[in-house]
């Protein structure tokens, strides 16, 4: 099992890095609040990891804390219809502590507001994780410690071939959004943040 991978940042989007390590680049996908945590390119990056493989398919997940993965892994085994494009999506509206406070105190409609979950989704997340979350008491927002780690406060930083609100729209449609959908959310939060407002800021405005 892969838990961890350290090299160079190649390339980055709202939902993924391709990091150099070894003479492979690795794609990982990652939620929003990993992505907008990542250093700039050509810089080293650390990041825990949660791979999955299938018969036809396999792929590493991302995150900036050992919490932030551990959650993840939690989340996706122990909760049914639970996936990892459904994880990566609550994991991208909320922050760890965020999701941990609102799974302690049973708040369904929050986590609902999330693409993908429904009430009863919510509900079964809460039921299912309430008394296991023991191990991410004092966790905070699960921001990593590690020098090399994605850091809070640097700019996502990649290869821009569009704009900021395309790249939001295009992130929200990974995330379950539709395409309408997602562009009126992006508009909406671009009118409130202003014409340059960086791509992670929309899409969590949109979230939001």
């Amino acid at each position: 099992m892969i838990v961890s991978i350290e090299g160079i940042l190649e390339r980055s989007t709202p939902l993924s890095a391709v990091i150099k390590a070894g003479g492979l680049g690795y794609l990982v996908h990652v939620p929003v609040t990993t992505a907008s945590r990542l250093p700039s390119i050509g810089q080293e990056v650390t990041l825990h990891t949660h791979a999955i493989y299938r018969e036809d398919s396999q792929a590493l997940y991302g995150f900036a804390s050992e919490p932030e993965r551990d959650f993840f892994a939690l989340l996706i085994d122990k909760v049914s219809g639970v996936g990892p494009k459904v994880g990566i999506s609550m994991m991208s509206k909320l922050e760890l502590g965020s999701l941990i406070s609102a799974i302690s105190q049973g708040d369904a409609a929050l986590l609902a507001k999330t693409p993908g979950i429904g009430k009863k989704t919510a509900e079964r997340v809460i039921i299912e994780l309430k008394d296991k979350l023991v191990a991410f008491s004092g966790s905070g927002n699960g921001r990593s410690t590690s020098d090399k780690a994605a850091t809070p406060g640097n700019p996502m930083a990649g290869s821009k071939p569009s704009s900021p609100a395309e790249d939001a729209t295009l992130a929200l449609i990974a995330l379950g959004y539709k395409q309408a959908d997602a562009a009126k959310s992006v508009e909406k939060a671009a009118g409130k943040l202003g014409p340059e407002a960086a791509t992670e800021a929309l899409i969590k405005a949109a979230l939001g």
